[in-house]
């Protein structure tokens, strides 16, 4: 049962590299996602119960020594993250009354305020984008009745602004269906 996720970034690809190794070795977990990020940086994503996500990110910290710039261990992770990271989210043409948009400076900033919005509100989570081609900043989508999506997006909000890292959000009420084709 999925019950946490890990992430460890690294400034250094190969240390990156080297460390997923570790941290897929270390314990029953599951890759959620690795990959270069930018600028140059490296994020490695696990999922799996609590105490094998904790052993995991400890032998990817020893194996990366002192290449770790940000990690996170977030037990109780809504099922709609994952999903989400894993692009397996796909939207009915009617399930479409409103977008919240929410854009922070940080991957881990970006997981932990999605975490927090459909944690408050009955939103779809349909795109988690995490730090590649866009500066190493993370952001995400929501779906759902106007009401719902403000709820979201302020719970969002909240979390990343708790940390300083809120780069800003919006709520787009009717969006025209050409902006889930081209901009999402």
């Amino acid at each position: 049962m999925i019950t946490a996720i890990g992430i460890l970034e690294f400034s250094s690809i190969a240390a990156g590299l080297e460390a997923e190794d570790a941290m897929l070795k270390a314990g029953a977990v599951t890759l959620t996602v690795a990959r270069t990020i930018c600028s140059g940086k490296f994020l490695v994503a696990v999922h799996g119960d609590v105490d094998a996500v904790r052993a995991a990110l400890d032998a990817g910290k020893l194996a990366a020594s002192g290449m770790v710039i940000d990690e996170l261990v977030l037990p109780n992770i809504h099922p709609a993250v994952l999903n989400a990271l894993g692009r397996s989210v796909d939207l009915a043409p009617g399930d479409r009354d409103a977008i919240g948009v929410v854009e922070t400076f940080s991957a881990v900033a970006a997981i932990l305020a999605a975490d927090a919005a459909v944690k408050a509100a009955d939103v779809i989570l349909f795109q988690l984008h995490l730090a590649m081609a866009i500066g190493g900043k993370g952001y995400f989508c929501l779906n759902g009745d106007v009401a719902s999506v403000r709820a979201a997006v302020d719970a969002a909000v909240e979390s990343a602004s708790s940390t300083g890292l809120l780069v800003g959000s919006t709520i787009i009420p009717r969006p025209r269906e050409e902006l889930f084709r081209e901009t999402l």
